[in-house]
Parts: structure tokens; sequence; C-alpha cells
């Protein structure tokens, strides 16, 4: 394994057989590239996406503009726990997947914004 996709890819395998989403704690994934980030709450059971939010979901790309990376994870994070409270959705299993949790980068602004804005994990 010589490159980060490589290693954060064995992260993401070594954290997800631990981390298993059920219908009462569906399980919300994010993902980052590097221009956008995505988060989706699914059920494992059945494999479904319950809620999907991202910097290229209508609703958020037109309230974006021109924003700094941060606060795009902010407003994603924030819609996130929006669109589950909307669907009785209240508590959740957090996958990082993979990616690096700190408190001022993009994941874990994302998770901090989720939080307050009413989910719990």
């Amino acid at each position: 394994m010589s490159n980060k996709t490589d290693t954060r890819l064995r992260r993401k395998y070594r954290i997800r057989a631990r981390i298993h989403g059920t219908a009462e704690r569906p399980r919300l994934t994010v993902f980052r590239s590097s221009k956008h980030i995505y988060a989706q709450v699914i059920n494992d059971d059945t494999g479904e996406t319950l809620v999907f939010a991202g910097t290229l979901t209508k609703e958020i790309r037109d309230a974006l503009g021109d924003e700094r990376k941060l606060d795009q994870a902010r407003k994603v994070g924030e819609a996130i726990a929006k669109a589950c409270a909307a669907k009785g959705i209240t508590k959740v299993v957090f996958d990082r997947n993979g990616y690096v949790y700190q408190a001022m980068n993009r994941v874990g602004v994302l998770a901090d914004s989720a939080r307050k804005a009413g989910l719990s994990f």
C-alpha cells in the first residue's frame, strides 16, 4: 500500500468491520473529494439509503455561493440533520469512512454541525 487512497481504504475496511447501521440507528457515512463533500444515512440491514445530502444537491448548491470548504461541510451537516429529522431519525452511528476526524477538518466540522442540528452519535 503505497499511496494515500490505499491507506484510507484499509482504514475504511477496519472501521466498517465494527460499524453496522440498523433501522433504529442507521449509519451516517461521509465521503469527501477534493472539491465536494457528501453525507448519507444508510440502513445496512436492508441496504437502502434513507437520506442524502451533499454540496452538489440543488438546495445546498444554490445556497453555497463562493464559500470555503469548511463552511460547505457545515451546511451539509446541517442539511443532513434536518433531512433526518424530517424522516424521524434522531440517533445514528457515525462512519468517518477512513478519513481523519479532527475538529477543524471537513469531516469533523460536518459531524459537529450535524450534532448541533439535532443528530446524536
